[in-house]
């Protein structure tokens, strides 16, 4: 039986902020490869690098296992691989070497190495494989454990020839997803997960994914796993898995970490009937569009399943920019999703992009403003980030010169040219999140006057953060007028 070590590139300890906020999420498309070859037969192990301090950590397990094949399969469901980082690059190319010096076959999947193969190529990886990869990597690994020379009637994948790289036709994404064995969750350290939960939130959040692949064309959004494609796996399969880990690990919160969640008509309806039907409860968050959150009857259904959460990618205030971006949206769609959100029990939250081509001083203002008026409950801040692939990245192609990728998610480096230099975005950051917990703040110090039994309790901390917002947001709105010039 051929031995199969799975890893992935995301170190968490790589990754400041995200080690700071303690929100690990296990490695899911990952996992899900690892299930699909143990069904085949191979046997399959983790090394999972979510908490390891070094890739170095590797070699133990690969000195007590001897794995026949070493496969560096990045979760593609999680933005965070998708972003490129080099820490984690710079750490999969490290184990890659590892792996190769003890007499491994090495096969990645990630966004990056699907995007920049020939450089994983060069770095010592076997094979790379483009897009989608389960179905690839289980002929690839069955094709050389019969003894097949020939590989190149495998789609999906590239490898070197003669010192050069070769690529096969890409691969068609699956259809049917509940074709699919549910990952294999039992090669996960689900405790480690848990204990960090607990301790920076009181509450342990699990994720899964219902869907692959988004049917939009927002510009600057890169696909390189699960393209344009939307496919969907039933709620009764989803509603199957959720059963299961609640009965194995007891989860409280649930992250649908799809691009878009239920957007295929009727699902969520399907889906809320499942979860009252099998009596489940549990909350979840969601990530969806300013104009899917406008039908009444998709809120109601979300609400009647458990969501608390709905982060929507609003990215600007302006419409031009929208506009620009190719979102599809309006800047009035994102107010009324917002309301909506709210009348059925669901906390809104924003995901904001300052920085894209031809934003001006007065579309930041618009976009300052719609954060303040609406005030969602959480705002995720970025700024734009060329990724391979997209238009985008072809219009500001040739002002990336030796940087192209940030190191880690926190570093919110603008590395084209635009309206203002990169500090200055990377202080905007720093000043709209303050400008924010200010209005907010206040917002709730008024809600608070109309109930005096809770302003008694929480009256002090709330005072205490208006001023102390206030003060940091005036520091660092005249840090931010400094760099405009």
């Amino acid at each position: 039986m051929n031995k199969v070590l799975f890893s992935h590139s995301y170190f968490m300890r790589y990754d400041p902020k995200q080690w700071a906020n303690g929100t690990p999420y296990a490695p899911l498309a990952t996992i899900g490869a690892a299930a699909l070859l143990r069904e085949n037969g191979y046997a399959v192990s983790l090394f999972d690098t979510m908490f390891v301090e070094s890739p170095d950590e590797l070699m133990p397990r690969l000195t007590a296992e001897r794995p026949d094949f070493f496969v560096v399969y990045d979760d593609g469901f999680n933005y965070l691989t998708k972003m490129c980082l080099t820490n984690m690059r710079d750490a999969a190319v490290r184990m890659i070497q590892l792996a190769r010096r003890e007499g491994c076959i090495v096969i990645v999947s990630s966004s990056d190495s699907t995007d920049h193969y020939q450089e994983y190529l060069e770095k010592g990886a076997d094979f790379v494989l483009l897009g989608e990869g389960e179905q690839t990597l289980l002929e690839l690994v069955t094709a050389i454990g019969d003894g097949k020379e020939d590989l190149s009637h495998i789609q999906g994948m590239a490898w070197s020839k003669n010192k050069l790289p070769v690529c096969s036709p890409m691969r068609k994404v699956m259809k049917d997803l509940d074709q699919l064995p549910l990952p294999a969750w039992d090669l996960v350290n689900i405790e480690s997960y848990r204990q960090v939960w607990m301790r920076h939130h009181g509450y342990f959040s699990i994720n899964i994914s219902t869907t692959r692949g988004c049917p939009f064309k927002c510009n600057w959004c890169a696909k390189p796993i699960y393209g344009n494609r939307y496919n969907a796996r039933s709620p009764q399969h989803v509603i199957r898995e959720i059963q299961w880990l609640k009965e194995q690990y007891g989860f409280d919160h649930i992250w649908m970490c799809d691009d878009i969640f239920g957007l295929k008509p009727g699902w969520v309806n399907e889906f809320a009937d499942l979860v009252e039907r099998k009596g489940l409860h549990f909350k979840f968050k969601i990530q969806s569009r300013a104009d899917l959150l406008l039908q009444e009857d998709y809120v109601r259904a979300l609400a009647r399943a458990g969501c608390e959460n709905s982060w929507m990618g609003a990215e600007s205030g302006s419409q031009k920019i929208l506009d620009a971006m190719d979102k599809g949206t309006t800047v009035s769609q994102i107010a009324e999703a917002t309301t909506l959100l709210r009348e059925h029990g669901i906390r809104p939250a924003f995901f904001i992009q300052f920085g894209y081509p031809g934003e001006t001083k007065e579309d930041i203002e618009l976009t300052i403003n719609m954060i303040n008026r609406l005030l969602p409950d959480e705002l995720g801040i970025s700024v734009s980030y060329p990724l391979p692939g997209t238009v985008f990245y072809e219009r500001v192609r040739a002002d990336l010169q030796e940087k192209t990728n940030w190191t880690d998610s926190d570093e919110l480096h603008l590395m084209f040219k635009n309206t203002y230099p990169p500090a200055f975005y990377k202080q905007l950051h720093h000043y709209v999140h303050r400008s924010y917990r200010w209005h907010f703040a206040v917002r709730q110090f008024k809600r608070l006057i109309a109930r005096p039994a809770r302003f008694a309790k929480n009256g002090l901390r709330v005072t205490a953060s208006i001023a102390w917002n206030f003060v940091a947001a005036i520091i660092a709105r005249r840090k931010l007028k400094k760099l405009e010039a």
